[in-house]
């Protein structure tokens, strides 16, 4: 089993370097096809969990060995055998003995001591170490301090619900196919099936549990998709009616995409950068049994793709800091730099000033980001709308991550 252990800080390795999680986690699924259906879930708790907590396993790590250790990769052997003993079902000795096994092939085994002393110590000291880390602001909160800061400054009343929802697990909601059926009918499927679950309103049902996709009745015939109830709000917020003509700019991975066609017989151009990521698109139509013109183009460099057509509604789904959807991605608060946000800033307003003339006079765009971070959002927004006086903000809303949602920002513009 030691070889879970060392997939795992290989890919604590890999994040640290700067790969988004899902690569890293596809990486290590490549070095090790053989990997059950068993080891494959267990090396993926291993990897968010770490991530998730890593303030706090990483806040035992110093109180027990002060001076970083000169391989790195023992220290993040220590970080998951951390999570495994404080958050994991396995036995003590066992996760001792993998982590000892591991130290062994690595500096040429000279800390394998130095591995087996510390967890023994951490075994000994869990509870005053547990306290330890409570009392210290970044290690209770599993986030960078300048992330802290951030969110304290922009919600001062709600940081800690804020934060506490961003180290939780994420709901699994799913957006019933209108085109298929009513809520009130998949409702029932899903109790014959054993799976308890409510409704969020719209086309959003909440599950108690999370299951496996392939195991939701009518997934694969396209009666119900995976979404969350907060990215769910944009197709209505548009308010389609049949005939119109509809841009989504940053489509991948078609979620929204999906959405709008369930909801209006409209006729949709859909965007994406990345090659890759717009067969994504395609495929969730496909299952869905929709269409749309898929293209691959940068959404702010229309010269290269507009026909010259108005737009009736546009999805502005901008690049982002995705502060909002952290609970799903622990890697991006780790990942993160306060840096980026001067460079996301410019993509926004560039993105969104490239695809305002696109849009037919008295139509409407959504400026759309799963961040909870102003200077992506509200403030984004008073700076076009003092570059545009030909736009009206018509509403705008931030939803911060709680049980019901993920973090996202809307506002919804009207060209005069």
């Amino acid at each position: 089993m030691h070889h879970i252990q060392q997939l795992a800080a290989d890919i604590l390795g890999r994040v640290e370097a700067g790969t988004t999680l899902t690569e890293a986690l596809a990486a290590a699924h490549r070095q090790a096809p053989n990997l059950s259906a068993s080891e494959r879930g267990a090396l993926q708790d291993l990897s968010y969990g770490s991530l998730r907590h890593l303030g706090t396993l990483s806040h035992h790590l110093r109180q027990l060995v002060p001076k970083p250790l000169p391989e790195p990769q023992l220290e993040r052997v220590l970080i998951v055998a951390f999570y495994q003993l404080l958050h994991t079902r396995a036995a003590d000795y066992a996760v001792v003995n993998e982590a000892v096994t591991l130290a062994g092939t690595l500096a040429k085994g000279n800390f394998k001591g130095l591995v087996n002393g510390v967890l023994r110590n951490f075994l000994r000291r869990r509870e005053q170490l547990t306290a330890l880390a409570a009392r210290d602001l970044v290690a209770s909160s599993n986030h960078p301090s300048w992330w802290l800061q951030r969110v304290q400054a922009a919600y001062p009343e709600q940081w800690r619900q804020v934060m506490a929802a961003a180290n939780a697990h994420p709901p699994l909601t799913l957006r019933v196919n209108r085109r298929d059926g009513s809520v009130e009918d998949y409702l029932k499927r899903l109790e014959e099936a054993g799976m308890a679950a409510a409704t969020l309103g719209g086309e959003a049902v909440q599950l108690a549990k999370p299951v496996a996709v392939r195991e939701l009745p009518g997934f694969a015939d396209g009666e119900v998709s995976v979404q969350d109830e907060g990215a769910q709000r944009a197709a209505h917020w548009l308010d389609l009616q049949p005939g119109l003509r509809v841009l989504d700019a940053c489509a991948a991975p078609g979620g929204k995409t999906g959405h709008m066609l369930e909801l209006a017989d409209i006729e949709v151009t859909a965007l994406d950068i990345d090659a890759a990521r717009l067969t994504r698109v395609a495929d969730n139509l496909e299952r869905l049994g929709l269409t749309a013109q898929l293209r691959e183009a940068d959404a702010a460099r229309p010269e290269a793709w507009w026909d010259g057509r108005p737009f009736d509604r546009i999805l502005a789904d901008v690049p982002c800091s995705a502060s909002g959807v952290v609970r799903r991605h622990p890697d991006i608060k780790w990942l993160r730099r306060p840096g980026d946000f001067a460079m996301l800033g410019r993509q926004q307003a560039e993105m969104a000033d490239a695809l305002w003339p696109l849009l037919a006079s008295g139509g409407k765009m959504l400026y759309a980001t799963c961040s909870i971070f102003p200077e992506e959002n509200q403030q984004q927004l008073e700076s076009f709308l003092r570059r545009h006086p030909d736009a009206a903000c018509l509403r705008q809303e931030q939803l911060l991550p709680c049980e019901r949602h993920d973090g996202f920002y809307y506002a919804l513009l009207e060209k005069h």
